[in-house]
């Protein structure tokens, strides 16, 4: 067994960034920082979970491989109405802790039959306005491209790997849309709306399940890339030099940036009221084009002035 003899001055650490460990497991002496799945025990800091080591900086952190979503103000969701009582919507926000959206998050003061609005079943764009001393979830629709989602498929992965989708900067979920043109919406909670061509939903489906797979591995930005190319193009890319190892995969769950889909959505929905009203108008003319006015279809008793 290899025994650690930490020279003066030297920091020592046990592990490397991406490391799997277990519960109890040192990771370094107390010249480090202990952050969210680590704590600090008799001068060394000591991993609390089964996960993957996130070092940045001098700060420690044990991402776990598996976690349920706990809602947190602010946050960014996608729920499903499972239920509509009298002044809420009660939500499945993807997490063992339950999610409500009150009616006056929606209507004001207004008055309004909840079920004609959102029913069982329905789909929504959500932001987290408020978590009581039991996680117990708030949900409100204010803000840009919050609203009811219109046909698609959800995907569902782990939260913790919701940053490695997004990538820095959006840039790997920006590379899948762009590539499969699909309509794509991130909710921190780990659940993804994804809408297009039916065969790009599904692929666009695995491509989310191997980035949760593969979330760990380095040069994975250039594996999706290829894959991509390949099976929408049917070409590989030219050789590009291996991507260096990001040392922040695991940040923070970051915000994703809120897709402007909403006024889309609108828009197709105004054009489907529109062609129903034309065609309304239609049978309208072809029942009353037979019919014309003439001295026979005067009432009898009407007077004729000569």
């Amino acid at each position: 067994m290899i025994i650690f003899k930490p020279l003066r001055g030297v920091k020592m650490i046990y592990v490397e960034n991406k490391d799997l460990v277990i519960p109890g497991e040192v990771l370094a002496d107390d010249d480090f920082y202990s952050g969210r799945g680590a704590f600090k025990e008799n001068g060394k800091i000591c991993s609390s979970l089964m996960g993957l080591v996130s070092l940045r900086n001098k700060k420690l952190r044990v991402i776990p491989l598996k976690s349920k979503y706990v809602p947190k103000k602010g946050d960014v969701v996608i729920g499903k109405v499972k239920d509509v009582r009298f002044s809420i919507w009660d939500m499945d926000i993807n997490s063992p802790y339950s999610g409500i959206l009150p009616a006056f998050e929606v209507f004001g003061r207004e008055k309004k039959e909840l079920n004609r609005v959102f029913d069982v079943g329905d789909v929504l764009f959500l932001r987290v306005v408020e978590v009581d001393e039991v996680k117990k979830a708030k949900l409100g629709l204010k803000g840009r491209g919050m609203g009811k989602f219109r046909g698609g498929i959800i995907v569902d992965i782990a939260p913790t790997k919701v940053p490695r989708l997004i990538g820095k900067k959006g840039s790997m979920i920006n590379m899948i849309k762009d590539k499969t043109q699909c309509k794509i919406v991130v909710g921190q909670n780990g659940l993804v709306w994804v809408k297009g061509d039916e065969d790009m939903e599904q692929l666009t489906k695995d491509i989310i399940h191997t980035i949760e797979k593969e979330a760990h591995t380095s040069g994975l930005t250039n594996k999706i890339k290829e894959r991509l190319l390949l099976e929408i193009d049917g070409v590989l890319p030219e050789e590009e030099p291996e991507e260096e190892p990001v040392q922040d995969d695991y940040v923070e769950l970051e915000k994703p940036k809120l897709q402007d889909f909403k006024e889309e959505l609108e828009a197709e929905e105004k054009k489907e009221q529109e062609a129903k009203f034309m065609e309304k108008m239609e049978e309208f003319k072809n029942k009353n084009s037979d019919k014309s006015i003439s001295l026979d279809d005067k009432p009898k008793n009407s007077l004729i002035l000569k």
